[in-house]
């Protein structure tokens, strides 16, 4: 069969192709999926592989619903969280190739209100570039103690049900001192909300309809939403335990040691068209879309930024000081970038980018060995963080013994 081209009429990113075959790689995988679906650490997952734009894996496992007996699919759509990012920085991206907006500029030119300041009292800039980064000085909730300053200001990170709309939340998040001097620094943060934010102002559009506009469909991305519409067959989801526990709402799940305190999640809020937008974890979608997505980044093919922005999007902006990957990774626009493969134990190449999603996701793109792969799952934590993540990596490169190490 032939590989991806890259083109369809109009400049469109073409749909990765099935590939004959491999009956290696599908042994590895599927010995590493059911029994992640075995052991109870998952209630379910769909994962995706393609090289080269061709589909050499696409499987589903386990179910979609414990509860109502329903089987996952391929095409059982996810509640994303964090894998909105990318989504809503390419729509930054290409604003900032429109003119619309600098990377460098301040976010008061923006958002005149946004103005955080230091514990001194002093509010110093922030670009858009250090919000994009995580350089800001900015942070989440989660990974304050239950009661810190996020919490006691009510601070929402996105996934809970809060009852308040973007501004005010991120109103709320201006209350609260920087970590750090903006560029000093490396945090995990709500930058991509501010982001949003400033992407509404500049467009004057809601961040859904801007959204659709600048990045999900010119690539004919047709299931990546913001909301989800009734009766949508959603995954449900689940947080990790033995068995996984069904997720309810405004539930607080407690992260893996090091990652933070726990997570608020709402699952309803996929479906509540009056929650506030957030471009860091609002978004819905399905696994093919999602490597659509993804084989955008590897290739650029499509024509939706062009080739210096995208190469810049995919350097690493920021350094060691990006951690939340383990040594080796830094951090560009957007995702992790694996600098050093040999101080990461990754058999992945170097240029790697990688991310994932607090309901349970990760996924990567390899440019070196052109790979583009995604574990959706409907389980938090494992699906983001746990051993599974290994797993998959290395039973991909085809790894005999499957790393533990996330």
């Amino acid at each position: 069969m032939l590989a991806l081209t890259g083109l369809l009429l109009g400049g469109m990113l073409a749909t990765p192709t099935p590939a004959p075959p491999d009956p290696a790689l599908a042994k590895r995988l599927d010995a590493v999926l059911d029994t992640a679906v075995a052991e109870q650490r998952v209630v379910g997952a769909v994962v995706l592989v393609a090289r080269d734009g061709q589909v050499v894996y696409r499987r589903a496992v386990g179910q979609a619903d414990r509860e109502a007996g329903a089987p996952m699919t391929p095409d059982t759509p996810f509640r994303l969280a964090s894998m909105t990012k990318p989504v809503v920085t390419l729509a930054a991206l290409r604003l900032a190739e429109q003119g619309k907006l600098e990377l460098q500029a301040p976010v008061t030119r923006y958002l005149p209100w946004f103005r955080p300041r230091l514990a001194d009292g002093t509010a110093p800039a922030i670009t858009l570039a250090q919000l994009l980064t995580h350089t800001a000085g900015l942070g989440y909730r989660f990974e304050e103690s239950a009661d810190g300053v996020y919490a006691r200001l009510g601070v929402s990170d996105g996934l809970d049900d809060a009852g308040l709309g973007l501004e005010d939340n991120l109103k709320r998040l201006a209350q609260a001192p920087l970590y750090f001097p903006p560029g000093q620094g490396w945090r995990y943060s709500l930058g991509i909300d501010v982001i949003g934010a400033v992407i509404e102002q500049v467009t004057g559009k809601p961040l859904p309809e801007a959204v659709h506009a600048l990045v999900t469909g010119p690539l004919r991305l047709d299931h990546l939403a913001f909301v989800a519409a009734p009766g949508t067959p959603l995954a449900v989801p689940y947080a990790d335990g033995h068995p996984p526990l069904r997720m309810t709402e405004n539930m607080d799940v407690p992260l893996p040691e090091g990652l933070g305190s726990a997570v608020r999640f709402s699952p309803r809020r996929a479906f509540d068209a009056k929650a506030f937008p957030s471009g860091g974890a609002g978004m819905i979608g399905t696994a093919d879309d999602y490597l659509r997505l993804l084989e955008f980044v590897r290739t650029g093919s499509g024509g939706l930024l062009k080739p210096a922005t995208l190469a810049d999007a995919r350097r690493d902006q920021v350094g060691a000081q990006a951690q939340t990957q383990g040594p080796g990774w830094g951090f560009g626009y957007g995702w992790a970038v694996l600098d050093d493969p040999a101080a990461a134990h990754s058999p992945q190449g170097k240029g790697t980018l990688q991310w994932g999603g607090a309901y349970g996701h990760n996924w990567f793109v390899d440019p070196v060995n052109r790979f583009s792969v995604i574990l959706l799952t409907d389980t938090a934590f494992e699906g983001m963080s746990g051993p599974l993540v290994g797993q998959v990596r290395d039973a991909v490169y085809g790894r005999t013994a499957p790393s533990s190490q996330p």
